[in-house]
């Protein structure tokens, strides 16, 4: 069985030298979340929009929009509670997060493509099974993993990290994407987060603060 130790020493080079200061969706990063539709494949989610990438580019859009995954990203999509304890763990003792945001109760990390395929094996190889049933005493709550063929519903470009997304709309960002080539983690670092965060949760008493009240401040990415 393999080690999952800080992974914070495997980083690419880029992760750390990021450039820093964005707390919204900025141009640059409506580019790189456009850029999803670059690769055509089949899509297995429905309810896709005609205007996508119009409503990604537009920095005043309130309207939430569905791109395809595989291509730019994976995301790796959890329970809200266990999320946010992967994503302190990310912040707090790892090299931070990519994007991230916020949809309906779950919370999508976006990963380098492919992660959708490998962090399920992953898990399974540590014995840490995302199945909700076996693994290590249930630790690890079902992962769903979104990839190649699928979709998923990113927040609008309006929106800013943190506060509730203006109504009828149930995302927002938490950690909105800055760049044209944001730095992304990989399944490795994500398993190493979820295993942190399902061993915090073994020993953790207290509730979760406020889901809605914590900003990840994208100037502390290493």
């Amino acid at each position: 069985m393999r080690s999952t130790g800080n992974p914070a020493g495997t980083v690419a080079p880029s992760a750390r030298t990021v450039a820093q200061g964005a707390l919204t969706l900025t141009s640059d990063g409506a580019a790189w979340l456009a850029s999803a539709q670059s690769h055509t494949h089949t899509i297995t989610h429905t309810h896709t929009h005609t205007h996508t990438t119009v409503a990604v580019r537009n920095d005043r859009s309130t309207t939430s929009v569905v791109l395809p995954c595989g291509s730019a990203f994976d995301v790796v999509n959890a329970p809200a509670i266990f999320g946010r304890r992967m994503l302190d763990q990310l912040w707090g003792e790892g090299p931070g997060s990519g994007p991230v945001a916020a949809y309906r109760g779950r919370m999508l990390l976006f990963a380098t493509p492919g992660t959708a395929q490998r962090l399920p094996v992953l898990l399974k190889w540590e014995e840490w099974g995302s199945d909700g049933g076996a693994g290590r005493s249930r630790a690890i709550p079902p992962l769903l993993c979104h990839g190649r063929g699928d979709a998923v519903t990113i927040p609008p470009a309006g929106t800013t990290p943190g506060e509730p997304a203006p109504l009828p709309t149930p995302a927002r960002w938490l950690v909105a994407p800055d760049t044209r080539r944001p730095w992304l983690p990989g399944p490795e670092v994500l398993l190493w987060a979820a295993v942190r965060a399902a061993r915090a949760a073994r020993i953790s008493i207290f509730p979760p603060a406020d889901l809605g009240a914590k900003v990840y401040d994208v100037s502390r990415r290493r």
